[in-house]
């Protein structure tokens, strides 16, 4: 049995972090789902550029599209929606099989808007409805003023992928944004049934501390800090309020671990998916991390319910000066630096491609 067969029977779901026309068109994606276990599949500004820029197989529809008046953005939620269209597909056997917990394929909002909570509203209700998929997921930040944008899409009925999340506390206030939209569901006399993931990222954690720790330090500090997120996940789920909420038929925000692949090249390639298993969890990892995994990873223990030794991680990493409050906002900032510099990449790459085939 491959490692990630054990991983999906254990409970965890896997996601594919990457979408190409090409992995659509050659049937990669389809033997990923039929081979690999793969149950769902994210995006992000990234991947997106890394796509269109490389491949000439959005040309046709780009000047196809660009005839019809589409530019910039509008042009690439287009080609993005397309895409993500024909990925849906795929995974609605296993999004029917599952009731809704699983098979989601996700969409980012305008990296543009992570600041700016009204814009960040609207724009997700427009990107669901636009795309007439049920296991569509919008993905808003977890930033200060992303968290009430949250919680109005959850209350106007947009399933949400809660993306840039760097500690249990970032965490917490996702959940509570989440939980607080539902509760308005309740309220109105709406069905709660409005799915959700909180995605925390982990690799990132070690490689902004890979210079100030010892070696035996190093690459522990994402397994600790999703140590710790997983425990106030189970805590969450245990709660009278949470429960509340079930009893009305509301389904749990699941915990997913996003970031996964390791950035050290000293560390073993399936370092963060071994470490973060865990039942009623998902993982989100590139095609190189899912296929090392099913190539030679193995399934050790599930995380700890209480967080093990993440405390104890977190206090030695302290001694060395690295104050985890203030790298978790830190970190959450770059991230959306680093979506912007991606965006603006990516409708740069698409203007050039416009020029090249419309002029």
């Amino acid at each position: 049995m491959k490692a990630t067969q054990a991983l999906h029977e254990a409970g965890q779901s896997l996601w594919l972090d990457d979408i190409t026309r090409e992995m659509l068109d050659d049937g990669t994606l389809a033997r990923a789902i039929a081979e690999l276990s793969i149950t769902g599949l994210t995006s992000n500004p990234s991947i997106f550029d890394h796509a269109i820029a490389h491949s000439d197989k959005y040309d046709a529809e780009i000047r196809e599209k660009t005839e019809r008046g589409y530019a910039g953005e509008a042009l690439f939620f287009e080609l993005a929606l397309e895409d993500l269209d024909r990925a849906a597909e795929l995974f609605l056997p296993v999004h029917r099989a599952t009731v809704g917990a699983d098979g989601w394929v996700s969409l980012e909002v305008s990296p543009l808007l992570a600041y700016k909570t009204n814009e960040t509203i609207a724009e997700a209700i427009r990107l669901s409805r636009r795309a007439h998929r049920d296991n569509l997921f919008v993905k808003i930040p977890g930033t200060k003023e992303g968290l009430p944008a949250i919680e109005e899409a959850i209350f106007a009925g947009v399933p949400v992928n809660v993306t840039l999340l760097f500690s249990p506390e970032q965490y917490r206030a996702a959940a509570n944004a989440y939980m607080a939209g539902l509760e308005r569901r309740v309220a109105e006399g709406l069905a709660p049934d409005v799915r959700s993931v909180a995605s925390v990222f982990i690799s990132r954690w070690d490689r902004a501390v890979a210079e100030k720790v010892p070696e035996n330090l190093r690459n522990s500090l994402g397994i600790a800090v999703g140590r710790l997120c997983y425990s106030a996940y189970r805590d969450l789920l245990e709660s009278d309020r949470w429960q509340r909420l079930a009893n009305h038929g509301a389904a749990a925000q699941r915990l997913l671990f996003a970031s996964t692949s390791a950035k050290d090249p000293k560390a073993p390639d399936t370092l963060y998916v071994a470490a973060l298993a865990a039942p009623n969890t998902i993982n989100t990892m590139p095609r190189a991390t899912l296929d090392a995994f099913a190539d030679h990873g193995k399934l050790g223990a599930m995380l700890p319910r209480d967080g093990g030794d993440a405390e104890a991680v977190i206090e030695a990493h302290r001694g060395f000066g690295v104050d985890t409050g203030a790298l978790a906002g830190r970190l959450q900032g770059e991230g959306a630096e680093a979506f912007v510099a991606s965006w603006k990449d990516l409708l740069k790459a698409i203007g050039t491609k416009t020029r090249a085939l419309v002029h």
